[in-house]
């Protein structure tokens, strides 16, 4: 049988390229975070994602010497659009727990978090289910916030929740509610705000065994290169000095 030389060359080369763009593209990841979280997620002045979490993610991106493309999506939509192959994995202050696990695989914790009250400064406001009978309270749909008031006080307060958190504290703010209830580092950081000035915690933090995961795919072999990434910022002082831009304690 005869062989043709240029054939083989071509076919050669044709290859070559085709692994080098198969290459180009695992070298790149697309990760979503909400962008209305502050201040793990945001968008800036410029309409660019910040914060936490962005920060956490451009992180591991390095350790893992890929290139990190940020997307923002709304939170509602951010299981199905990763499930969809939108985008590689969520970055987004997101909570594991056994409903979500049912969906997507996590990545170990890479904060730890807890539910508060919050309400107007000076005024009393009782935590306890007896307490807070009768008063309206707010949180963001499809968070652990909104869920602990769907599941422990449906039958005691008027619950309200909204797309963001965002919305939450805006009506707040204009009196419609007496109160809400979110993760405890968010508002820690919004109440430093003009808009978060003449509101306080209300009562002790709970839900403290809140942990935050890096959402992925079933199955994803990206989970164990996440977890190898995230060990190594731990380790190496990156995720201290992250830390310590966004809060005089550690949040770990």
């Amino acid at each position: 049988m005869k062989i043709n030389k240029t054939l083989i060359a071509t076919l050669s080369l044709t290859a070559i390229a085709l692994s080098s763009t198969v290459a180009q593209a695992s070298d790149k990841i697309r990760i979503a975070t909400e962008g209305a979280w502050a201040p793990f997620n945001f968008i800036d002045a410029s309409g660019q994602p910040q914060g936490f979490d962005v920060d956490i993610a451009n992180a591991l991106c390095e350790k893992m010497k890929v290139e990190c493309e940020i997307v923002t999506q709304d939170w509602d939509g951010l299981i199905p659009a990763l499930k969809v192959k939108k985008f590689d994995a969520i970055v987004a202050s997101m909570s594991i727990t056994k409903e979500r696990m049912k969906q997507v695989d996590f990545s170990d914790p890479y904060y730890s978090g807890g539910l508060r009250y919050l309400a107007a400064k000076g005024k009393p406001f009782d935590t306890s289910k007896a307490g807070l009978k009768g008063k309206v309270i707010g949180a963001q749909r499809a968070t652990v916030a909104g869920l602990y008031l769907e599941d422990n006080l449906a039958d005691v307060v008027e619950i309200k929740l909204y797309d963001n958190n965002d919305a939450v504290y805006l009506d707040l703010q204009a009196g419609r509610l007496d109160g809400a209830l979110s993760d405890e580092l968010p508002t820690f950081n919004w109440l430093k705000s003009d808009a978060g000035k003449g509101f306080e915690f209300k009562g002790q933090a709970f839900a403290k065994d809140d942990k935050i995961g890096i959402a992925v795919r079933k199955g994803d072999k990206l989970r164990a290169k996440l977890n190898k990434a995230l060990n190594k910022i731990l380790n190496d002082g990156t995720y201290e000095k992250i830390n310590a831009k966004y809060f005089p304690f550690s949040i770990y």
